[in-house]
């Protein structure tokens, strides 16, 4: 089977299965394993995709999503160059699951999925270090998927649900939505005791925790006042796939203390 995987989640779904070699293409921005990503031809970022490209590369496959906005268009040029394509729409982590499930019966290796998703539960749904706190006195984690403005994830986001299993809570869990943008205000009124900058798309070297601690309006928050801004790399938080535990495991340290009160 060739495979065509659009988008870095996927690509690293593929690999965890088992089926790298079956990859006969990436997006530009599928960056792992490197030994993989380096050897195979690329079809274009993000919203750019080269649907002529990928159509060149006779896949029996094309992995993509329509997680980010603005996918559909790129999955739209899949179905009228018709190629056989599966693209669903992750948000929390059952869907996470789900969609290693279904990509392992697309490659017709099922029963390679529930190695995966074992080995990610084993590391996300661990019992957090910070224990016996009742829900509101859990230390509140704002997570920047970008930072002008800020947009940040609600609810409906894998994210939440590691905030949650790693003994914290969502700064935006009030809000039934998968991101939202954030104005200054907004953010200095949920005052969150840590922040994570986690920035899509761009380099983890050129995260700059200054944007915050520099921005006059978030001065009193407390996760400035406590020197409790931290980068994480997107490639762990921002992708939904087997990589989501390394994000765990970079979440717990920052919340395995105490610090956040007075």
């Amino acid at each position: 089977m060739r495979v065509v995987s659009l988008n870095c989640s996927n690509t690293e779904i593929v690999c965890a299965l088992g089926c790298a070699e079956r990859l006969v293409g990436v997006d530009d921005d599928s960056d792992w394993p490197v030994d993989v990503v380096a050897r195979l031809p690329k079809v274009g970022r993000d919203l750019d995709i080269d649907i002529s490209k990928v159509a060149a590369l006779e896949p029996d496959l094309v992995l993509a999503s329509i997680t980010v906005p603005g996918h559909e268009e790129v999955v739209a040029g899949l179905a009228r160059a018709g190629l056989r394509h599966h693209a669903p729409e992750t948000q929390q982590l059952a869907d996470v699951y789900q969609d290693i499930r279904d990509i392992a019966a697309l490659l017709d290796v099922p029963d390679r999925a529930a190695t995966v998703i074992a080995q990610m539960r084993a590391a996300i749904e661990a019992p957090p270090e910070l224990t016996g706190l009742a829900p509101d006195e859990r230390p509140s984690v704002l997570v920047q998927w970008w930072p002008k403005p800020v947009i940040a994830p609600g609810r409906r986001s894998w994210v939440h649900d590691l905030l949650e299993h790693a003994g914290a809570r969502n700064a935006l869990g009030d809000r039934d939505v998968k991101s939202t943008p954030l104005t200054d205000d907004e953010v200095a009124a949920l005052d969150p005791d840590l922040i994570v900058i986690s920035w899509c798309g761009v380099p983890s070297a050129k995260y700059r925790t200054d944007v915050v601690t520099g921005n006059p309006r978030f001065a009193t928050l407390r996760a400035v006042r406590t020197a409790r801004v931290h980068p994480i790399p997107e490639a762990y938080l921002g992708r939904p796939g087997p990589r989501l535990t390394e994000g765990t495991r970079a979440l717990r340290p920052l919340l395995a203390s105490d610090p956040y009160r007075g």
